[in-house]
């Protein structure tokens, strides 16, 4: 099976051309650049802001992953910083979504990144798939995200919206951020720590993206996340148990708001209850559902 990504450079979009390709998957990288060793006729270039790219390269294709967009957790929201994640992502699914719609051979399947949608909710309220969207910076980049997606929709392109949670991992991503002040016995809980942390293994993704990819009755929003959300009190408790630390040096949310800013709330201070029932539903068996053997996991590697 051949299939394009975008993206695949960052932390997800490396782990599945690694993981799909030695699967029997032909992976096609869709770039801005080439890298020194590439074949250009094995690539396929784009450049969202031009309005650019090589859609001869794109027909035949079964399944094409986007992925790229700017990294929402770098750096303070500013005016120019927020402007630059939506317009990275809308620009690019608009692109990619309405070249394959324009294709003599279309992919049957679109599966768009997205993030969580669902706004701040009480530790005790359980969001899916059909719950109300939030009204925060982020819901609304999300709703405009998903939206660009109509071409290929309308073209009946089966399209699937990834809505990730936290990647796990020791390679990138908040865990990495994380793992030096905790190794250091000075991590702690984020303001009062109820907040919920919905987290998904670096190394589960491939396995729920080939899940998706066989299981053609799935379309719309997929919560890519594991079944076994916690607080960040639990959460920072466990990470400090799997380093053998401490981690009884809480981060007052004042703190975090001086410093972050709107991103604060956005991504430190609030989050969801959120269950994958999609991937339940569709029979999905998560390879690390549990938080305290997943944290061990990662970091024995």
């Amino acid at each position: 099976m051949r299939i394009a990504i975008t993206g695949a450079t960052g932390l997800v979009g490396t782990e599945l051309t690694e993981k799909l390709s030695e699967k029997g998957y032909e992976m096609t990288r869709v770039v801005r650049s080439l890298r020194p060793d590439d074949d250009p006729e094995k690539v396929v270039r784009w450049n969202p802001e031009l309005n650019q790219i090589e859609s001869g390269k794109l027909e035949g294709l079964e399944v094409v992953i986007h992925l790229a967009g700017e990294n929402v957790s770098s750096g303070r929201w500013t005016k120019a910083k927020k402007k630059r994640i939506l317009g990275s992502r809308v620009k690019g699914t608009s692109l990619l979504s309405q070249t394959l719609a324009g294709l003599k051979q279309p992919p049957k399947l679109l599966l768009s990144a997205s993030g969580i949608a669902y706004g701040h909710q009480p530790p005790d309220v359980k969001v899916d798939e059909n719950s109300p969207r939030g009204q925060d910076f982020l819901s609304r980049v999300i709703l405009e995200w998903e939206k660009a997606t109509a071409p290929a929709q309308k073209a009946g392109i089966r399209v699937i919206h990834m809505r990730f949670g936290m990647v796990l991992s020791r390679k990138g991503g908040a865990l990495a951020k994380m793992l030096p002040a905790f190794r250091m016995g000075v991590g702690g809980k984020i303001g009062d720590g109820k907040q919920m942390v919905s987290w998904v293994a670096l190394e589960e993704v491939p396995l729920i993206v080939e899940h998706l990819i066989k299981e053609d009755s799935i379309s719309g929003p997929v919560n890519m996340v594991g079944p076994q959300p916690v607080s960040n009190e639990e959460f920072t408790r466990q990470l400090g148990d799997a380093l053998g630390r401490p981690a009884i040096f809480p981060l007052p949310a004042f703190a975090m708001r001086m410093i972050f800013g709107e991103m604060a709330d956005a991504l430190l201070l609030g989050g969801c209850h959120i269950i994958p029932r999609k991937l339940q539903e569709s029979g999905y068996v998560f390879t690390y559902p549990d938080l305290k053997e997943t944290l061990r996991h990662i970091l024995k590697k």
